[in-house]
């Protein structure tokens, strides 16, 4: 990157810092659950408006979902902005600052655009905690011409990388009958013991999972009352794996587990899958180590992705980067010994660090999307398809990793 582009990054970045810091702090102030981000995704889509982009509201059939794009040529590079939160504990996961990051970007991009000869597109994903707004866009098209695909995402620590395992949500409902619970008993079927029955079983079965496997769940109707035999009981499970492929082969062993309890009690089960699989993500190498890079002249220290074995989440950008050479590094807030979906986690998402960390995940995907732009090798690489064929053959390769 020249340095009359880094002095123009810099200078944007000290002009824009007011604003992206207070639409962090708005966001996280009223959180919206998943498909219901309007006031978020309009802040969001309202600030690329005022700075000249062309934007698209609604994509993919979403209402909170938009497009964003400035400059033209032939590199189209997408960033990606999440705004949703989850119940309760609010924005525990940081997308206030993911969104505000990536407005960021946009932001000291559309600076330069002219100078870049590419195409540079902030999209609005909704619904990244279930749902899958990412999935939705990338089977309506949006992601069809896009040559490269980033985001940022906070987390306790510095990463290049968030480890990350394909997951399939589960709907379970199972349906028995109502008796008086003391007087009549024998006249009815607990649905409940079912879903014990089921829960058993899957602590059972845990004991021969795979080291990167999970099953995890909360039930969300239990039943009417204590004198009444429950009759309908439902549940949302989340089964993962470290591939899609080994999801597959994981699945109905998950059923069986609640068909156990069917069995075992009379109950009838019924399954439904609400949201299409994330996959695994996978990182293009090249863009990750040019993050590394660009974030260590930021003053980040980022920890070996060896140091993350335990940490195995999912995101819909996995199915992205199976389309999409992208990448999806960790950004530090500092948080420790707090960590994502606590509500401690909440509150560190509008600290000093983490506004830190919106200002420098701005800097860092703008300077990487400038070297790209640029540098003559990088910008072949994807311009030219070269970096979506070594893609298409990592997806094969994982396909096959049984």
């Amino acid at each position: 990157m020249t340095a009359d582009l880094n002095k123009l990054l810099d200078e944007a970045l000290d002009a824009a810092a007011p604003d992206l810091l207070r639409i962090s702090h708005a966001i996280h102030a009223e959180p919206e659950l998943a498909f219901s981000e309007h006031r978020s995704s309009e802040l969001a889509a309202g600030y690329l408006a005022l700075l000249g982009f062309s934007v698209e509201r609604g994509v993919a059939g979403m209402e909170t979902a938009f497009s964003a794009t400035t400059g033209t040529g032939d590199l189209h590079i997408a960033i990606c902005a999440e705004y949703d939160a989850l119940p309760d504990v609010g924005h525990a996961c940081g997308h206030n600052i993911i969104a505000a990051a990536a407005l960021g970007a946009g932001a000291l991009l559309s600076t330069v655009a002219s100078e870049l000869g590419a195409r540079i597109t902030v999209l609005g994903t909704p619904a990244e905690e279930g749902g899958g707004g990412k999935i939705l866009m990338l089977e309506a098209g949006t992601f069809e011409d896009v040559d490269a695909a980033m985001m940022v995402h906070p987390a306790p620590a510095e990463f290049d990388r968030m480890p990350t395992i394909a997951a399939q949500h589960i709907d379970v409902t199972f349906t028995g009958k109502e008796a008086h619970a003391s007087a009549f008993p024998n006249l009815g079927i607990n649905a409940l013991d079912a879903m014990t029955v089921a829960q058993v079983a899957i602590g059972l079965m845990r004991q021969t999972l795979l080291p990167d496997e999970r099953v995890h769940g909360i039930v969300t109707h239990g039943g009417d009352a204590p004198n009444i035999i429950p009759a309908k009981v439902t549940a949302r499970y989340i089964a993962r794996a470290d591939t899609l492929a080994r999801l597959e082969k994981l699945i109905p062993r998950v059923r069986a587990c609640f068909e156990a309890g069917a069995v075992a009690t009379g109950a009838a089960v019924d399954f439904a899958l609400p949201y299409p699989p994330y996959s695994e993500l996978i990182t293009d190498e090249v863009m990750a180590e040019r993050w590394r890079r660009i974030a260590a002249g930021r003053g980040r220290v980022m920890m070996d992705a060896t140091e993350a074995r335990a940490l195995k989440a999912s995101t819909d950008m996995g199915n992205v980067s199976m389309s999409v050479p992208s990448i999806h590094p960790l950004i530090s807030i500092d948080s420790w010994p707090a960590v994502n979906h606590q509500p401690e986690f909440t509150a560190a998402c509008i600290t000093e660090a983490a506004d830190r960390a919106v200002l420098d995940g701005a800097y860092a995907m703008a300077a990487l999307v400038v070297e790209m732009c640029t540098d003559d090798a990088l910008r072949s690489r994807y311009a030219n398809g070269a970096a979506r064929r070594e893609l298409r053959a990592a997806v094969a390769n994982s396909a096959n990793a049984l």
